[in-house]
């Protein structure tokens, strides 16, 4: 699979990586200081995990980060808010780039990491866990609780009960319901869909769309990789921490993908289709 490289003209992305400084340089220079993510090479201590990674996140878009197990595709995500910080090259995010950025500085900028393993604070109840977050945004703590709990309503009977009480599925929700009460402008999502219920999994992508719809840019590590190219805007495939694929989901073909690096079926890959009541 041959790498590519792809730049969206139209508006300036919300997360770019590159490899050669000139160039990013140059591009950025002729877009303006729009919002932007600029890492190249990271790892942990003298391990280096991602070398000459070049992506980009446009405005209001979905982009899908995928790639085999150890591919880099955390480390990636732990880079762009600035929790590792990248051996060369340079961060960007909203118009500002620095090569040592700091995680805090990143969350008050409007990014928001949704780890994996969920990221609720357990011993807190579903109520206060929705309000801490709240605190972060730009709006009314409670216009932002009002407004996740709209998007997962199944949060409603749940207010008074601590989040570690919650099933797996319901624990899931309240981490993403943090997108919507703290109103970011870039969230980096890892693995949401993990050790999740069918039916969950349908609803945790069906709350997917509506955000990047309301401006907020996404980038999404998935374990689904077809249900995560059906939304997807654009594809960027990891492979042994470089980029081996990075453009339209058309561009892929998911089969070979899913067999040849992943090495499953896609009939393995589908969840079994949830229907409507």
């Amino acid at each position: 699979m041959p790498a590519t490289g792809h730049y969206f003209r139209r508006y300036p992305p919300s997360i770019e990586c590159h490899t050669d400084r000139r160039n990013a340089a140059r591009q950025w220079r002729e877009r303006g200081s729009g919002p932007g993510t600029r890492l190249v090479s990271a790892g942990f201590g003298t391990v280096q995990v991602l070398t000459d990674v070049s992506f980009s996140v446009p405005p209001r878009k979905l982009v899908a980060l995928l790639g085999p197990n150890g591919a880099g595709k955390t480390t990636a995500l732990l880079t762009a808010v600035g929790v590792i910080r990248p051996t060369r090259g340079q961060v960007r995010v909203f118009g500002a780039s620095s090569d040592r950025p700091r995680a805090h500085e990143r969350a008050r900028d409007g990014v928001c990491l949704m780890p994996e393993g969920r990221g609720i604070f357990r011993s807190l109840t579903v109520r206060d866990n929705l309000r801490l977050q709240g605190y972060a945004s730009r709006r009314s703590v409670e216009s932002g609780v009002d407004c996740a709990l709209t998007a997962f309503p199944v949060l409603k009977r749940c207010l008074g009960q601590f989040a570690g009480q919650l099933s797996g599925g319901e624990q899931q929700m309240l981490a993403l319901a943090r997108a919507y009460v703290s109103q970011p402008r870039l969230i980096l999502l890892d693995e949401v869909s993990l050790e999740l219920a069918p039916r969950v999994v349908y609803e945790i992508f069906a709350a997917l769309e509506p955000l990047a719809a309301t401006g907020v840019s996404i980038l999404l590590v998935e374990q689904y990789v077809s249900r995560a190219l059906l939304i997807a805007h654009q594809v960027v495939f990891l492979d042994h921490g470089a980029v081996a694929y990075s453009g339209p989901p058309s561009g892929l073909d998911e089969e070979a993908l899913l067999e040849g690096y992943l090495g499953i079926s896609k009939e393995q890959q589908t969840p079994p289709t949830v229907t409507q009541a």
